[in-house]
């Protein structure tokens, strides 16, 4: 059976897999029953398509870093409809390599959804500032040569954290560097993004700001960058598993602005934490403002990706399909 018509089969088969009960991601590894409800207004939109990061093949851990070629072939297998890229985990950033990527992909019926890169505009130096804004451009650049419509962008955060590990331990909240204030900071990315807007903007790519700890550790903290640059080519990263208190509320503030989703499970334990996340309600909170883009899966938990990742697909596909017909308009 070919990997598209895989993936037709289990989109067919979501009725069954809310049969089932999986549309629940918890610490544990049980599934209470939820059902998909419609909108509000009787109508439901089509059922997102299901992508997967390459992160989830890897998640920084020696023994498993793929290449992302290797990803590509697993999603496929796995009947996913998309993938998205990890820009840390590409080991060879030529045209030709990136334009195997591509073929790869497109050779298995499935898109380049997405990119996530990393950066940071909070830095008192200019040089540093300016260093980062070209990463962003260069990475850009590297998204539309594979044809990718988006790429995940940071704030980033203070650095007074020893390490990652404590920051995690401490909610992702860190101390102002000495000297600075929030405000100070808010200035250096919007200038930062200001910077890149004329190179997504020529290459069609839409930055997607995440909530990914430092400044834009909240949804307030994310709107307050994309309303202040004011531009389409800024918008939101919406990720399921870096909102740590009121995680719902959070979701339905920066789900207008989401050009991307990315959906975390916690299979085996998480490795920093484990959230208890409701698919099924965040699958209402988008259909209420009519998000039909995709759901990238991050797997972020200490189960081998083998079995986990296929469980996190049907998860996924249960809780993000179509919960009745179209009404004819």
């Amino acid at each position: 059976m070919s990997a598209m018509n895989r993936r037709r089969m289990l989109t067919g088969s979501a009725g069954t897999l809310a049969a089932l009960g999986l549309v629940r991601v918890a610490a544990g590894e049980t599934f209470p029953e939820t059902k998909v409800a419609a909108t509000a207004t009787g109508t439901t939109s089509t059922a997102n398509p299901i992508a997967v990061s390459t992160y989830s093949y890897w998640r920084y851990r020696d023994d498993s870093k793929l290449t992302i070629e290797q990803c590509v072939d697993l999603a496929a297998d796995a009947g996913f409809d998309a993938v998205e890229v990890l820009h840390v985990q590409m080991e060879d950033t030529s045209n030709a390599t990136l334009q195997r990527i591509k073929q790869r992909s497109f050779r298995h019926g499935m898109s380049l959804c997405g990119m996530s890169t990393h950066q940071s505009f909070v830095f008192p130096d200019p040089a540093e500032r300016r260093s980062n804004v070209d990463h962003t451009i260069d990475c850009i650049e590297l998204a539309y040569a594979m044809g990718i419509p988006t790429i995940r962008v940071n704030t980033g955060r203070w650095g007074t954290s020893g390490s990652f590990d404590e920051l995690m331990a401490n909610k992702g909240i860190e101390p102002r560097l000495e000297g600075h204030t929030d405000d100070e900071a808010f200035d250096w990315i919007r200038d930062g993004f200001e910077k890149c807007l004329p190179v997504a903007e020529k290459c069609g790519v839409v930055m997607g700001l995440e909530n990914h700890w430092g400044l834009g550790r909240t949804a307030d903290g994310v709107l307050k960058v994309i309303n202040d640059v004011n531009s389409p080519w800024l918008q939101a990263t919406l990720d399921t598993g870096n909102f740590l208190e009121d995680q719902y509320t959070q979701y339905a503030k920066l789900a207008p602005k989401a050009v991307l989703v990315q959906a975390k499970t916690y299979f085996g334990g998480g490795t920093w934490y484990s959230l208890d996340i409701d698919y099924a309600r965040v699958a209402e909170i988008l259909r209420s403002v009519n998000y039909q883009g995709y759901i990238s899966l991050e797997f972020e938990g200490k189960e081998d990706h083998a079995t986990a990742i296929p469980k996190s697909l049907a998860l996924l596909r249960s809780a993000f399909a179509v919960a009745g017909s179209r009404k004819n308009e």
